[in-house]
């Protein structure tokens, strides 16, 4: 699964994503930084990316148009790069079975738990 960095997250975070996630991006490095969601959705979708943000309106219109692509949600607030970087480390195994199940399609990641 690749992963693709919604504007609302730091690209510094490709790095630390990269040896789990080969090929993960930001929409920053695609040209899609300014872009609408719908566009962003369906990029993703074409490429074979699955959208990381905390941006509900993705996540809603995965929902009104199903996957692909499958999102996976960060419901952390405003928080630091570090405490996200942290959810996603803790949540490395989670987001790779949920990469790997046809059947589901968004996971929703917490500070401390996630829901599927």
């Amino acid at each position: 699964m690749k992963l693709l960095l919604d504007q609302n997250l730091s690209y510094k975070l490709i790095a630390d994503l990269e040896p789990n996630f080969p090929g993960t991006s930001h929409v920053l490095r695609l040209g899609l930084d300014q872009s609408p969601d719908s566009e962003i959705r369906d990029f993703a979708a074409q490429h074979g990316f699955t959208p990381l943000t905390k941006n509900t309106d993705l996540v809603d219109l995965c929902v009104l148009r199903g996957a692909p692509p499958k999102i996976v949600w960060l419901r952390v607030g405003n928080c630091s790069t570090a405490l996200i970087r942290d959810v996603l480390e803790r949540n490395t195994a989670r987001m790779l079975a949920f990469g790997d199940d046809p059947s589901r399609v968004v996971l929703s990641l917490f500070r401390f738990t996630a829901v599927e």
